[in-house]
């Protein structure tokens, strides 16, 4: 078969969730992909995150490809267009905006298009094996509300350069590890993220019936810690339990919107209901970042990526 052929058959088979015919096809196309971005931006980090985050957007898009003889323009296309995103800023920014992860109207965000698709345990697979700090800003950045640098380094309690270098290396070892294990059998990440979802539902409905002294004394450890970063609040358990009961004492409540984990990391992210008589009461939405160790919560970072209207104080949860 000749080149478009090759193209044609690899992504049919991508596209119906073979991640060694994706991991081949991206593998046959990085060279030109890498020689596009040299051309914009010149030999560099910069380049190389442009070739590597066009290498993540295709994970969740390979099924928008119509012509799959032309996959390889499409490729570079991606690239172009996050390199421009490059030329384009007044200061340094991510080489992709999660704008680029925003499918048409109707169709599911990334972390659903890999959830229903057959790669989904292949790309959980090469995530599950970075690094605690690389899989923290890779979670964040794709997979949450709080995808700026800006709000990762603030979670992070890193500068945003660190946070930059940092979500740049982990670009490039994800990449890594996809290749090294487009070819390996992939344990199914379902299940475990279906029982994170339940757990994260039941510990929240247990707290919005006034349970959450229990919630903590059963799954944090004793010493566990709080953090609030946007107003430098620190504390334990007993902070905790008070802040979501003076909360709940103000008629604000949450529900369970979306839950990501990856080993020790485990992030919740809810919607605030704010009384009907206090619209304003706290922002719309929380993120709560766990850190785990043996399975109990050493550390919870709580963060609000919409904050509240300067004239309201932030809501405790």
């Amino acid at each position: 078969m000749n080149g478009a052929e090759d193209d044609t058959t690899l992504v049919r088979l991508a596209q119906a969730g073979d991640a060694a015919a994706l991991g081949l096809l991206l593998s046959r196309h990085e060279a030109q992909m890498r020689a596009v971005a040299v051309s914009l931006l010149g030999y560099g980090p910069d380049a190389e995150d442009a070739v590597q985050d066009a290498v993540m957007i295709a994970l969740s898009r390979i099924g928008e490809v119509r012509d799959p003889a032309a996959v390889g323009a499409w490729l570079r296309a991606i690239v172009r267009n996050n390199c421009r995103m490059v030329l384009r800023a007044a200061r340094p920014l991510p080489v992709a905006e999660p704008e680029w992860f925003a499918l048409p109207g109707g169709s599911p965000a990334p972390e659903e298009a890999l959830d229903r698709g057959a790669l989904r345990d292949w790309v959980w697979h090469a995530i599950d094996g970075l690094s605690e700090p690389d899989r923290l800003v890779i979670l964040l950045r794709y997979f949450s509300d709080a995808s700026s640098y800006e709000q990762i380094a603030k979670l992070c309690g890193v500068p945003v350069g660190t946070i930059r270098s940092r979500l740049s290396h982990a670009r490039r070892k994800l990449a890594d590890g996809l290749r090294a294990s487009a070819d390996a059998a992939h344990a199914d990440a379902s299940a475990a993220s279906d029982a994170r979802w339940r757990e994260g539902r039941d510990m929240l409905g247990a707290a919005m019936r006034g349970e959450w002294e229990r919630v903590v004394r059963d799954s944090w450890w004793p010493d566990a810690e709080m953090l609030v970063p946007e107003v430098g609040l620190r504390g334990d358990r007993d902070f905790a339990v008070h802040g979501m009961t003076t909360d709940l004492e103000h008629g604000v409540r949450q529900r369970m919107r979306n839950v990501v984990a990856s080993h020790d990391l485990l992030i919740w992210e809810t919607d605030l209901i704010s009384p009907p008589d206090d619209p304003e009461h706290c922002p719309p939405g929380a993120l709560w970042l766990h850190v785990l160790d043996g399975g109990r919560v050493r550390r919870m970072t709580l963060f609000h990526p919409v904050p509240p209207r300067q004239d309201q104080r932030p809501a405790a949860a």
